[in-house]
């Protein structure tokens, strides 16, 4: 990880402080609302630009790694918000719909970094990725229409208009753009030169965007202190089970330590920037809805980084008991 990649929490910290004190001033508020959607266009065309689709076709090598982390996800991820939101959050349905947001959108990015700390199969976990981002696509405003439209007010037309623009554009521009420069510098240009530029870039956008994002609501903020804070409790206990999960799938199923790091991390790592987004256009009249999924990257990274010291404390003590030669077969 590069400097930004590596304090990205620091980024966002600073960012949430810099936007309440800019947000006292005033006519700083409706600027900055009016940057928030902007700055993750930004941050999304980054994103989008590095993630090979052509790789779909080649996640079906290893169905049992594939095939389990996608039915974790879209099945029983999406199940286990509703129950901590149920449990944790049932006096504040806009946090609960925050939670399900964070939930539902597996990650499409950051997670490759954990899997290569951890020596995870990093080839495997970017082959999974373009299915993350396609299913989501398909998937969310289902799973938002089911799960939280008996909570909050939710317009169809608003949600689908909310995915069109934040992941369907950003995704089609990133797709045009990764062609053109591979077309005309080449492939090893673009991931010798331009690809390791864009997730600074994603960070940074991110940071700027939840920056304008207190600015403008620093009034609800302050006056609610505690509320962002109790959405850390059911993501702590989610990121607790879904790690029991994926190493008692592991066993079950005998993957080798580099499938069962690549399979934790595709089932832990959530994609709050792109949550957020969607949040910001769909939920206009709930403010704490993309609030609430501010707790997602300040959360995520160190978490990561844990999970990746317990994944090498298993590898160098030998205590993960199938070795690539006792699997099975990929083919």
């Amino acid at each position: 990880m590069d400097f930004v990649e590596k304090y990205q929490s620091v980024f966002v910290i600073i960012a949430i402080l810099s936007g309440l004190v800019l947000g006292q001033i005033a006519g700083v508020p409706p600027i900055a609302d009016s940057l928030i959607l902007p700055f993750l266009m930004v941050m999304l065309f980054a994103a989008f630009t590095g993630i090979p689709l052509s790789r779909l076709r080649a996640a079906f090598g290893n169905r049992r790694v594939v095939g389990s982390s996608l039915l974790v996800n879209f099945i029983w991820s999406p199940l286990l918000a509703v129950a901590l939101g149920a449990v944790f959050l049932r006096d504040h349905p806009a946090l609960w719909v925050g939670l399900i947001m964070l939930m539902v959108t597996p990650c499409t990015d950051w997670y490759l970094i954990f899997t290569d700390i951890a020596d995870g199969d990093v080839p495997l976990a970017t082959s999974i990725l373009p299915y993350n981002l396609v299913l989501q696509l398909i998937l969310l405003p289902l799973y938002l229409y089911v799960f939280a439209g008996e909570l909050v007010a939710l317009p169809m037309e608003l949600l689908i208009e909310s995915v069109v623009l934040v992941l369907v554009v950003p995704l089609v521009v990133g797709g045009l753009a990764r062609w053109a420069l591979t077309r005309q510098k080449g492939t090893q240009w673009f991931k010798q030169h331009f690809l390791p530029k864009l997730s600074p870039l994603q960070i940074i956008f991110l940071s700027l965007a939840i920056g304008a994002m207190f600015a403008s609501q620093g009034e609800l903020i302050l006056e609610n202190p505690g509320l962002l804070a109790l959405l850390a409790v059911p993501v702590l206990v989610f990121y607790a089970i879904n790690l029991g999960i994926g190493f008692g799938v592991g066993q079950v199923l005998s993957f080798s330590y580099k499938e069962m790091v690549c399979f934790n991390n595709t089932i832990l790592s959530r994609n709050s920037p792109t949550a957020l987004a969607i949040a910001v256009v769909a939920f206009p009249n709930e403010p704490l809805i993309p609030l609430a999924l501010v707790i997602g990257p300040l959360l995520e990274l160190p978490l990561l980084g844990f999970i990746a010291q317990i994944h090498l404390a298993i590898r160098n003590r030998e205590w993960w008991p199938f070795d690539p030669a006792t699997v099975f077969s990929r083919d």
